[in-house]
């Protein structure tokens, strides 16, 4: 399914804004060409072009006679660092493709919290067990990865959270955390887990349309993605693009229009305060 028209040059725009601010495309750093952007986005020029002005707008994309568009030099965020009076873990869960580690990327930037992102920290070592055990890296369905290898995965992670709380460094922890953040008792228990570290716990879950998952899978292009794309209208049937945890949390939204990212993350900083 294709955006209409008029949506193209937001989900476009969108997309790189939320690069941007997250510091996968750094100050100062050229921007592909606009053919090169249309073929990554599978779009005419025209929606480039339009998202473009949007960026360039906004203050955050210059062009530049005969070096073509980059990344302003004034982008990047001064870090606010909340002060807490105990560390904090914020727990941003999502669907594959929803923007969950561009939206702890910013808040990251912002709060100079350590990053803890699960493919980060995982992935290669997964990718390897999936082959060791006969299967293949894009396997994120089958018995072997949810049996086997997923509870190893998320207890790697919970490690490192504890590691860092234990040093008193609060931290930004981004995984899809479907199973997790669709159980109370996850929550009661990592709740107090904390609590017990002298730590205290914020959950947060990103909401998108599974067009714009889509087209955030598609143009990372990501092994383990491969068999969500090839059998996408059966995956699809399995997201709840309404799904909102049973804990305490604060939903981000994450569509060509909605608030920018950066936007929002502010808010949730503020609120940490």
């Amino acid at each position: 399914m294709t955006d209409p028209g008029e949506a193209q040059h937001r989900r476009i725009a969108r997309e790189l804004r939320n690069e941007i601010e997250a510091g996968r495309l750094r100050p100062g750093q050229r921007l592909p060409s606009t053919r090169a952007l249309a073929a990554q986005f599978g779009v005419s020029i025209g929606p480039v072009n339009d998202a473009m002005a949007i960026l360039e707008r906004e203050g955050l994309v210059i062009s530049r006679p005969r070096s073509g568009r980059m990344v302003s030099e004034t982008v990047a965020p001064e870090p606010r660092r909340p002060e807490p009076s105990r560390p904090r873990v914020v727990y941003v869960g999502g669907y594959a493709g929803s923007g969950k580690t561009e939206l702890g990327r910013v808040l990251a930037r912002m709060t100079g919290w350590a990053m803890l992102d699960k493919d980060t920290l995982t992935r290669a070592v997964v990718d390897t067990a999936l082959v060791q055990l006969g299967s293949t890296v894009s396997d994120r369905e089958s018995p072997i990865y949810m049996e086997h290898v997923r509870p190893a995965e998320y207890e790697c992670l919970a490690a490192a959270v504890r590691e860092n709380i234990s040093c008193g460094v609060s931290v930004i922890c981004t995984a899809p955390f479907i199973r997790e953040m669709s159980s109370e008792a996850w929550f009661r228990r990592t709740a107090v887990e904390l609590d017990t570290l002298g730590a205290d716990m914020e959950i947060v879950w990103i909401q998108c349309t599974a067009e714009t998952m889509r087209s955030y899978i598609t143009r990372r292009g990501a092994a383990r993605d491969s068999h969500k794309l090839q059998n996408w209208d059966k995956y699809v049937t399995g997201i709840d693009t309404k799904f909102e945890p049973p804990w305490t949390h604060t939903i981000v939204r994450n569509d060509p229009d909605s608030l920018p990212l950066r936007e929002q993350a502010e808010s949730l900083v503020e609120a940490m305060k």
